[in-house]
């Protein structure tokens, strides 16, 4: 972590793009904060896209805007988030999901700091300092095809990797009292002792969802201790080394971000599935997708024209879907 706080510093006295590679949850968002805060342009602007939250066509309306009637819903011009960040720093999270048609037109932008919002014809120019991120390989992606490798050069400028929580037990107390002095201010609590069964118990575990899952674990302790000291009975029996860490009643996950959820569920099924399953879209997309979708249905009271919305597709593609996980019978 010493060399990412010095890299840190010196990449952000330069325009240089600095691509920020590391799992889910080790802080990539907060390192990003510092190359702005630390730059010549801390004044300026910090903007923040979570690349794999929307669709293509949401994430490309997103960064270069639209102009009116450039599509359905589209009633005036908007400028779009890399605009919005001129002068300034744009942090692109989730890199690694853009589609190749976003790719192409993102390595313009690197290249040519211009670009043309959606529906329009007129060039805008910007100056603004690109920062990504990526919990996956993009190497390895640009290998087989899944991302363009002359935009990888491009964002790898200044690459920086954040370790995993796990291969730095030694931080997790210095975490832990830095999280405690939150959620102590935020709750209204004293707990200022920890119980070295609970310490142990905090560097032994493995942490799959880094420093995100332990803030998380962090506040949860503060709210239940009953009193001034942090004892291993307010942390969740997964980190305490107990069978069955996810589950509590049978069904009901706790203890874990969004992320680490996921991350759980496509390990479940992975092991379900032996070496020569040739369906583990089907086994664990699909369902994860048909579970979404019939969520958001009965959100929206069964419209949907309200559900395509939500979800960010088209409703021909949603009434598609509908169909072929008979979710309409």
């Amino acid at each position: 972590m010493l060399e990412v706080y010095r890299v840190t510093r010196q990449v952000a006295r330069s325009n240089a793009s600095v691509l920020l590679l590391g799992e889910t949850g080790t802080g990539k968002e907060l390192v990003a904060e510092a190359v702005h805060t630390l730059s010549d342009r801390r004044t300026r602007p910090f903007v923040k896209v979570n690349c794999g939250a929307l669709s293509e066509n949401l994430l490309e309306s997103e960064l270069f805007g639209h102009v009116k009637g450039a599509f359905t819903g589209a009633v005036s011009d908007r400028a779009g988030r890399f605009q919005s960040a001129d002068t300034g720093t744009i942090f692109l999270d989730e890199i690694n999901s853009t589609t190749p048609l976003l790719q192409v037109k993102l390595l313009r932008v690197l290249q040519e700091r211009e670009f043309e919002r959606v529906g329009g014809d007129t060039t805008i120019r910007v100056d603004t300092r690109i920062v990504s991120a990526s919990n996956r390989n993009l190497l390895e992606m640009a290998a087989d095809g899944t991302f363009r490798e002359d935009l990888y050069y491009r964002l790898n400028v200044v690459p920086i990797h954040l370790p995993p929580l796990r291969d730095r037990p030694e931080d997790i107390p210095a975490l832990v009292g830095h999280f405690l002095n939150i959620y102590n201010e935020g709750n209204d609590r004293y707990v200022t002792h920890i119980h070295p069964e609970a310490m142990d118990a905090l560097q032994k575990y493995h942490w799959p969802g880094n420093v995100r899952e332990l803030q998380n674990n962090i506040e949860h302790a503060v709210v239940m201790a009953t009193g001034d000291e942090l004892t291993p009975d307010v942390l969740p029996g997964v980190v305490r080394g107990e069978a069955d860490p996810q589950m509590t009643n049978a069904s009901t996950p706790v203890q874990l971000d969004f992320d680490s959820l996921a991350q759980h569920l496509v390990v479940e099924g992975l092991s379900q599935a032996d070496d020569k399953s040739e369906d583990l879209h089907s086994r664990i997309v699909d369902r994860v997708e048909r579970e979404v979708i019939a969520q958001v249905l009965t959100q929206c009271q069964g419209v949907q024209i309200k559900a395509a919305s939500r979800l960010g597709i088209n409703r021909n593609t949603l009434h598609k879907k509908i169909k072929d996980y008979g979710l309409g019978e």
